[in-house]
């Protein structure tokens, strides 16, 4: 194989890419001596103190160890099981996620919608919220949004802001799923706050662990009544550490010196060159917008059997036949010039 092990997992995946330098020296800081357990300790407090300042807000913020988590305990904080949550029907809640969400709120049910390029359409989250109001159908109680999208596209803040207010006047909360909250950020050029709460959202799930970070992912109350003993959530559930400050050091280093908009701005001009490159070729289409750090295509499968035996990894992204090419913070531009030399090649 002309790839080698090196280039296997190069565009699978964020999570494929190992922990960012400056995260790993966080923690290796964070090692020395002794430290209060459970989140009582200096490091998870500036974290929690950096993102109150990042978002503009006095905010209720929380530590766990992975998204689905993150996603799962959160709307279960905001339902009853009798209610229902709305998503797109490619979201992670939806595909990825083996049930969690229903499992810890209890059997709350999901309520899929379509929409293009991965983004609800809201037309049908209002047709499902008006549908039925009797006592036999799952209430309608929370909208969650993914930001950037499972198709690598980006919500505008005039999307949000309209989504927002419909959300309002069908009394339903706003959760977002950030897994890769900061590549979005990159991609608008906006401040976290006008992608929040200044555009309804109640609750954000912010990742951590594909901007570089090893583990970890915050989750962010805007409405403090929905925070609401969330620590004996995150307890029951098996997210509480005991040794918090390795989980929170990386977030206080990487949000002070600008590491984690760095990692995504590298991410996201990855994706752009590799979709600059992949247009040039004919029997390359690009199926969504390149709005972040992914790029989805279709090509002949003589092209991805050539490409696979060259030692290349991505993925037949589930449900819609495409496949999926993902940069990360450590993908570099000869990685980059490399995968585009040995698809011209399979050409």
């Amino acid at each position: 194989m002309n790839g080698g092990v090196d280039s296997l997992c190069q565009f699978a995946s964020d999570n494929c890419a190992g922990i960012c330098p400056q995260a790993l020296d966080a923690i290796v800081e964070a090692n020395k001596g002794f430290a209060r357990s459970y989140g009582d300790d200096e490091y998870t407090r500036k974290a929690s103190d950096a993102l109150r300042e990042l978002f503009e807000t006095d905010c209720e913020v929380f530590f766990v160890f992975n998204g689905t988590a993150a996603n799962a305990l959160t709307l279960s904080s905001m339902c009853r099981s009798y209610h229902s949550i709305i998503c797109h029907e490619m979201a992670h809640i939806e595909t990825d996620e083996c049930g969690a969400p229903e499992f810890f709120s209890n059997g709350t049910k999901l309520l899929i919608v379509p929409g293009a390029n991965g983004k609800v359409d809201i037309n049908e989250v209002r047709r499902l919220v008006r549908r039925r109001h009797d006592i036999h159908y799952p209430r309608p109680h929370v909208l969650s949004l993914t930001q950037a999208t499972e198709a690598g596209t980006v919500y505008t803040l005039d999307e949000l802001s309209v989504i927002g207010d419909i959300a309002r006047s069908e009394k339903l909360y706003l959760h977002m799923d950030g897994a890769r909250f900061a590549n979005a950020l990159v991609s608008l050029g906006c401040s976290a706050a006008e992608m929040t709460w200044k555009c309804g959202i109640d609750a954000l799930c912010l990742g951590g662990t594909k901007n570089g970070m090893a583990v970890g992912e915050a989750v962010i109350f805007f409405n403090h009544e929905l925070a609401r003993e969330f620590d004996f959530h995150c307890k029951q559930g098996g997210q509480l550490a005991s040794k918090m400050r390795f989980i929170t050091a990386p977030w206080v280093r990487m949000l002070f010196d600008g590491t984690w908009m760095n990692n995504a701005r590298k991410a996201n001009a990855s994706a752009i060159r590799l979709h600059d490159a992949f247009s040039k070729i004919p029997e390359i289409k690009i199926m969504y917008p390149c709005e972040a750090n992914a790029l989805f295509v279709t090509m002949p499968e003589y092209i991805t059997e050539r490409l696979k035996q060259k030692g290349w990894l991505f993925h037949n992204f589930i449900g819609t036949g495409y496949y999926r090419f993902m940069c990360s913070w450590a993908t570099e531009d000869k990685d980059v010039e490399r995968l585009v030399r040995d698809l011209k090649e399979s050409v």
